[in-house]
C-alpha cells in the first residue's frame, strides 16, 4: 500500500522560520547589496512551479533533454552501482525526470522509499501523489524544505540512500555557496549513501542566453513572476511586475549566466509586512538568479573536497550537460 506522507505530518521541524519571515529576511539583506539581489528559490510558488516546467519543454532549453538523455540511458547502472533503497530528490518540483530512476530502482517490484523535498508545497505534493499512484511498490515521504538551508535528518536507512540534484540547480549557488551546500550535504549523508549530481558544462554563450531569453517569454513570466511574490508575501503596494524587463546576459568572467529584473521606470514601494521602503531608480536592475556552467574537472574537485568520492560521470552526446555518481566514504 502506497503512502504520502509530509514532513509536517511526521512531526519534522522543517525551519525555524515562516515563509513570509525567511522572505523578509532574504529581502533586507539582498536589497542592502549593491546590485540588490535576491535567492531563486522565490521563483517557485506554485505559478512558479508551473511556468518553469513549461520552460524545461522549450526548444531553447536544452537541458532538460540533455539530462533526460542520460538519465534514460544510465538509470538501470545508477541504480545497479548505488544499491540504493531511498530516493532522496532535493528540488523535486513535478519530478518528472525521477521517474526514469524509479523506473529502474522499482524494477522486479522492489521496494522503495522516494523522499521528494521542494519549498513549493503545492506543486509537490501534487507530484508526490500522483508517484504514488503509478508506483505501486513505492512509498513517499514528502518533506517541505530549503535545500540551501541545513537538511533535516534523511529518512531511510544510512547507507543505501541515493540522493539527487538535478537539472543544473547546483549552478545556482556560487563558488561560496557551493561549498557550503556540499558540505552540508555531505554531514547529512551516512557512509555508503550517493549522491546523483546534474551539472549544466561550459558552452557557446549564444546557445546560453538564448535558453535563458527564450523567443516566447516563458523565462520573462518566470522571472518576473518574483515581483507578485513579494506583493502578495509583502503585502506590497506600488511594486507591479508590469514595472520590470527580463534580461540575461552572460558573465564570462564568473562562467555563469545572470538573470535580472530591470526597472523600466523609477519604482516606490512599499513593503507594508516588514515596514521597508524599496526605491529602484529606472535603469536599475535586481539580479535574481546566476547559473553557472562547469568543467567536469572542477566538479570532481568540489565533490571531493567535500567528501564525496566520484565514482562515475557520464555525459550526453553532445557533450552539453553532465551527471555525476559521488559515493560518501
Amino acid at each position: 500500500m502506497t503512502s504520502v506522507v509530509t514532513g509536517r505530518d511526521r512531526g519534522t521541524e522543517i525551519t525555524g522560520r515562516t515563509t513570509g519571515q525567511q522572505l523578509a529576511d532574504d529581502v533586507r539583506h539582498g536589497f542592502a547589496l549593491t546590485p540588490p539581489t535576491l535567492p531563486p528559490r522565490w521563483f517557485y510558488d506554485e505559478r512558479g512551479s508551473l511556468l518553469f516546467d513549461e520552460i524545461t519543454r522549450l526548444p531553447e532549453y536544452y537541458p532538460t533533454r540533455r539530462e533526460t538523455e542520460i538519465l534514460t540511458d544510465r538509470a538501470g547502472t545508477i541504480a545497479t552501482i548505488s544499491e540504493a533503497t531511498t530516493l532522496v530528490e532535493l528540488g523535486s518540483g513535478m519530478s518528472t525526470k525521477t521517474r526514469l530512476l524509479l523506473d529502474a530502482f522499482t524494477e522486479g517490484d522492489r521496494k522503495v522509499l522516494f523522499v521528494p523535498v521542494d519549498i513549493s508545497c503545492e506543486v509537490m505534493l501534487d507530484a508526490a501523489r500522483a508517484i504514488s499512484r503509478d508506483y505501486p511498490t513505492v512509498v513517499v515521504e514528502a518533506l517541505v524544505a530549503d535545500f540551501a538551508e541545513p537538511l533535516p535528518p534523511l529518512p531511510g536507512d544510512p547507507g543505501s540512500r541515493l540522493v539527487a540534484f538535478l537539472g543544473g540547480t547546483i549552478g545556482n549557488f556560487d563558488e561560496e555557496q557551493r561549498a557550503i551546500f556540499l558540505t552540508r550535504l555531505r554531514e547529512a549523508m551516512d557512509p555508503g549513501d550517493h549522491f546523483l549530481l546534474g551539472a549544466d558544462l561550459v558552452k557557446d554563450p549564444q546557445r546560453l542566453v538564448a535558453a535563458y531569453d527564450d523567443s516566447r517569454g516563458v523565462t520573462a513570466a518566470f522571472n518576473r513572476n518574483l515581483i507578485d511574490v513579494l506583493r502578495r508575501e509583502l503585502d506590497a503596494v506600488g511594486l507591479e511586475s508590469a514595472a520590470f524587463e527580463h534580461v540575461a546576459r552572460w558573465n564570462a568572467a564568473r562562467s555563469r549566466i545572470e538573470m535580472w529584473l530591470r526597472a523600466n521606470r523609477d519604482v516606490h514601494a512599499e513593503l507594508r509586512a516588514m515596514d521597508l521602503v524599496w526605491d529602484l531608480p529606472a535603469g536599475a536592475e535586481l539580479l535574481t538568479e546566476i547559473s553557472v556552467k562547469f568543467e567536469q574537472r572542477q566538479l570532481r574537485q568540489e565533490l571531493g573536497q567535500a567528501g564525496l568520492r566520484v565514482v562515475r560521470s557520464w555525459t550526453d552526446g553532445a557533450g552539453d550537460f553532465a551527471l555525476t555518481l559521488s559515493r560518501a566514504d
